[in-house]
């Protein structure tokens, strides 16, 4: 556009953003966290028998959230219940059905934080 300082990739940007129904103090910052879970995401497809879709449909429209959104939501919550954990080998001692665990709570933890 003659005579204009905007750059067509911003105008692009801008465009392809979507739009929030938000409105009050913090909307701007929604917009642009909505907008950078948008093009940080990855796209797939997924496939659905129908009974599973029209639950999830009827989820989104209830609690006036997209689709999309629950489906990350629900991958994201998978991901991180079923991701490997490594903690201190001293965790879980006590599952090891001995009655003197407690007595011997020093002898578990002799060594940590010794580097």
């Amino acid at each position: 556009m003659p005579g204009s300082s905007v750059n067509p990739s911003d105008a692009r940007l801008r465009v392809s953003a979507p739009v929030s129904r938000r409105r009050g103090p913090h909307s701007d910052v929604l917009d642009i966290l909505l907008y950078m879970a948008t093009i940080y995401s990855m796209k797939t497809t997924v496939y659905l028998n129908p009974e599973d879709y029209r639950r999830l449909k009827a989820l989104a429209k209830e609690r006036g959230r997209p689709v999309a959104e629950l489906v990350r939501e629900a991958v994201a919550e998978y991901a991180v219940r079923h991701a490997k954990t490594t903690g201190p080998v001293s965790i879980g001692v006590g599952h090891s059905g001995r009655g003197d665990v407690s007595e011997r709570a020093e002898e578990f933890l002799d060594g940590m934080g010794v580097r």
